[in-house]
């Protein structure tokens, strides 16, 4: 019984941070680029505000990784029920309530673990590598 809650986990924590993980997508590669020495803070800076903000012809890249972003969540979650047995509309109508409250749970974790490592992780590690981002600390302007 062990084994199936700690799989049961491990499945949840991937459909979760996956996603997640390729949403940052646009601020992400900067940081590691300066932690490996690959790349100046002004270089990093510039693809950073580049990807994110959608300059020089780049504002699809954003709500691309966004959306690929919800699809990979919502396969994960299809592939997760169905390797619990629930395969058809019928299935999921008998357990509507673990379907829902699984979705809500997985949905609203792997948005606020966007926020967390988007907004405030990487933020923080782009600041104390020297790139620009001081002024994007959402809980000093208030």
């Amino acid at each position: 019984m062990s084994d199936d809650s700690d799989s049961d986990r491990r499945g949840l924590f991937a459909i979760i941070g996956i996603p997640a993980l390729l949403a940052s997508m646009c601020c992400l590669p900067s940081v590691v680029m300066v932690l490996l020495g690959l790349s100046t803070v002004t270089a990093a800076a510039s693809l950073s505000d580049t990807l994110y903000w959608g300059l020089d012809g780049w504002s699809w890249f954003r709500p691309t990784l966004l959306g690929v972003s919800s699809i990979l969540l919502i396969s994960g979650l299809v592939i997760y029920f169905r390797n619990r047995g629930i395969c058809t509309l019928d299935d999921a109508v008998r357990n509507r309530r673990k379907v829902i409250n699984t979705a809500l749970i997985v949905g609203i974790s792997s948005y606020l673990l966007y926020l967390l490592f988007n907004y405030v992780i990487l933020t923080e590690i782009g600041i104390l590598l020297g790139l620009p981002w001081e002024s994007s600390r959402f809980w000093t302007k208030w």
